[in-house]
């Protein structure tokens, strides 16, 4: 049905293009900006070129076919962007479709080293050898004189880091700069895309890349493909290069274009920017392009929004066109203790500790050529969230020395878990084992491995942050007794401890807040469980794939603070669903304004969502009773109860996985890098004997 709905659109766009061709040369003819002279030009253009593009070139014709104009007669490339160009899989990744020896629906493919690359619309296949250009060629030219001429546009961080080395070391963590580089993002609002006809055009990606967007990057391409800047994410400039008040917009910026010399925009003004340019000698910095120095910029303009929990509105409060409201971090920290309070987003995420106000750091903003400037309040920019890396880590956490090493391609070759690097592997490997071309020097390799450990030094300190913004926004309380007789009964109760926002908050349909329930007997087996995970991974509720085909039974006790999308059928009743698009609705499913005012229900008509977060400082308590045929009679009951969060389900995985995974991943790979990030926020543990209630023990 997905292909035959893909056949439909394709045919529809195809029908339409004509018309919008004629549409396109009717408004060129009717437009008095070109003149006469500019359409005898393109005349002669025309009658010089072939006239029919359908035909094969003639003999004499000496045009190389991968330069021809003609794109139907192309040969299939092999690391095309399009998925519609890309030949069948010889094996399908369709995680729906059950495998003959086995009951996981998410196995592992047997390597084909003839089929595609799982990702042909998003990743490309990562080759064990990456050919690159003849040095001076005029490929290599034109790609590094794009690159200066976006870098002249748009700054990297890495750019910013030289001077700012403790920001840059901080965010290049963080989940702003993940936000692009992120599979399962990518992949999702693809999805989407593919979804809507593609009428969800860059509604996602703009707050994920706001700088690929202001360079009109297009928003299927891979990371691979993406100028350095746009993988950044939510970069430097993203905030600091922005100079008007946009308010909720759900993510449309216009940056302010301009190299490292031009103003930037902060919550202070220029007053020690002037300090350092008006002492050169003790600085060492140049403000002219032309001469030699440390370069940097010339002004410091005081934006004072960017101090204000509305600036952080612009992404995090997400109205779809239609007026489904997807994301309310802001709309619920407007109404929440912490806004009365006066206590801002920037007081909780920016300060000492993610995710509760502590106050600030002290000291230089910058380091310039050695000297530091003077103290002043730091705020952290970190930004620890739900998220977590699941990519290769010479990708990940950004670092300028990984980047100048090698490519994303290259790093996607290295052999982590192999050992490259190590003394043990590369005393015991062969003399003559093949590697890649860019891992065949052993020096490469250890000075690989040094970089991979570094990174995954600071992705377990983004991992400690992570947990600690998780434990600041929940709580769990003690393990209630509530009857031990025959049967055996208790509750546990979640508080969000937190004054800002409901937890979770944001992407709230996506995030999982679960209680991990087991109960054992005194012989140490498992008489009870909620909580736990079908082979797919997934927890066993309504999306899971074991549950939905009979082979495993609701957990009808889960407690998961996750909300759900309800979109309404074409014939009456609403049904959950992971992605809140409703495809029933037409043919050809677009996104389309609202015939009703949505003002008048708060959403759309067409989809809902159903809301299971707690609000701010508020509780919710979770009853668990365990029936008397299970147990294995009176005795001692060991509890164990652990809260837990995950990023996203997996379930979300096996609804976008038709697009393919950019990085060449299967989705194996990615729920079960998923699975492996998720925390445990908090534990509790009791221990109970049964028949004598006055007897159980918290341990």
């Amino acid at each position: 049905m997905i292909m035959n709905g893909l056949q439909r659109d394709l045919i529809a766009a195809v029908a339409v293009l004509p018309m919008a061709v004629c549409t396109l040369i009717s408004s060129a003819a009717a437009d008095t900006a070109i003149g006469s002279a500019s359409l005898h030009r393109i005349a002669e253009h025309l009658a010089a070129a072939d006239d029919d593009l359908l035909l094969p070139p003639s003999v004499g014709d000496r045009t190389p076919p991968s330069q021809s104009d003609d794109l139907l007669l192309q040969p299939i490339p092999t690391q095309s962007d399009d998925l519609l160009l890309q030949p069948a899989p010889t094996q399908s990744d369709d995680l729906l479709v059950q495998p003959s020896g086995g009951d996981d629906l998410l196995l592992v493919p047997t390597p084909d080293d003839n089929a595609p690359s799982v990702a042909p619309a998003i990743g490309s296949p990562v080759p064990a050898e990456t050919p690159s250009d003849a040095a001076g060629s005029t490929a290599d030219a034109a790609a590094e004189h794009e690159k200066l001429f976006a870098e002249n546009r748009f700054p990297a961080a890495s750019t910013c880091a030289t001077c700012h080395p403790k920001q840059y070391g901080e965010w290049s963590a963080s989940q702003h700069a993940y936000a692009q580089l992120s599979p399962v993002f990518l992949t999702m609002q693809a999805a989407i895309n593919a979804k809507t006809s593609g009428t969800n055009g860059d509604f996602c990606v703009r707050c994920h890349s706001p700088v690929g967007m202001n360079l009109e990057e297009s928003v299927y391409v891979s990371n691979f493909e993406r100028h350095p800047t746009s993988r950044e994410g939510v970069t430097c400039i993203t905030c600091h290069r922005v100079d008007r008040n946009y308010g909720k917009i759900s993510g449309r910026l216009a940056i302010v274009e301009g190299d490292l010399y031009e103003p930037v925009f902060g919550p202070r003004g220029d007053e020690e920017l002037k300090r350092v340019l008006d002492a050169p000698e003790t600085y060492r910095v140049s403000t002219d392009r032309d001469t030699p120095g440390r370069g940097i910029h010339t002004e410091v303009e005081r934006f004072f929004p960017l101090t204000t929990p509305g600036f952080c509105a612009t992404c995090h409060d997400v109205t779809l066109v239609n007026g489904f409201r997807l994301e309310e971090a802001f709309a619920e920290y407007h109404q929440s203790p912490a806004s009365q309070a006066g206590v801002t987003c920037q007081d909780c995420h920016m300060g000492k500790e993610q995710g509760v106000a502590s106050g600030y750091e002290e000291g230089p903003a910058a380091i310039v050529g050695g000297e530091p400037t003077r103290p002043r309040k730091l705020a952290s920019h970190f930004f620890a969230g739900p998220d977590h890396s699941i990519l290769h880590p010479g990708l990940f956490p950004l670092n300028v020395k990984a980047q100048s090493f090698k490519t994303m391609r290259e790093w996607m070759a290295f052999d982590d878990a192999a050992g490259w690097g190590t003394d043990a592997f590369e005393n015991a490997a062969p003399r003559d084992a093949p590697f890649p071309e860019a891992w065949r020097s052993i020096d490469d390799r250890y000075d690989g491995r040094k970089i991979v450990e570094e990174q995954k030094r600071r992705l377990a300190k983004a991992e400690d942050r992570r947990l600690e913004v998780l434990r600041n926004g929940l709580a769990l309380g003690e393990i209630r007794i509530t009857a031990a007789a025959d049967d055996l009964s208790f509750s546990v109760t979640v508080r969000n401890i937190t004054d800002g926002h409901a937890v979770p908050t944001g992407f709230d349909a996506e995030r999982l807040m679960f209680l991990d329930v087991t109960v054992t007997n005194g012989d140490g087996a498992v008489v009870y469980r909620s909580g736990d995970r079908d082979p797919n991974g997934d927890l066993r509720d309504t999306h899971s794939a074991y549950v939905h085909a009979g082979e495993l039974p609701l957990d009808e006790d889960l407690f998961n603070l996750q909300s759900k999308f309800l979109v309404r059928l074409l014939r009456g009743g609403e049904r959950e669903q992971v992605l809140p698009i409703n495809t029933s609705q037409g043919v050809l499913p677009f996104v389309r304004p609202e015939a009703l005012p949505t003002t008048i229900y708060g959403r759309p008509q067409t989809a809902r969502k159903h809301k299971q977060t707690i609000d701010p400082l508020g509780r919710r308590t979770a009853d668990y009773s365990v029936p008397a045929e299970v147990l294995s009679g009176s005795g001692r009951y060991a509890i164990s109860v652990q809260l837990k969060a995950q990023m996203v389900p997996v379930n979300l995985i096996l609804a976008i996985q038709d697009i393919g995974f950019d990085y060449g991943m299967s989705p194996r790979q990615v729920a079960d890098a998923v699975v492996a990030g998720t925390l445990t926020i908090a534990e509790r543990e009791t221990v109970v004997t049964l028949g004598d209630q006055s007897r159980a023990a918290v341990q």
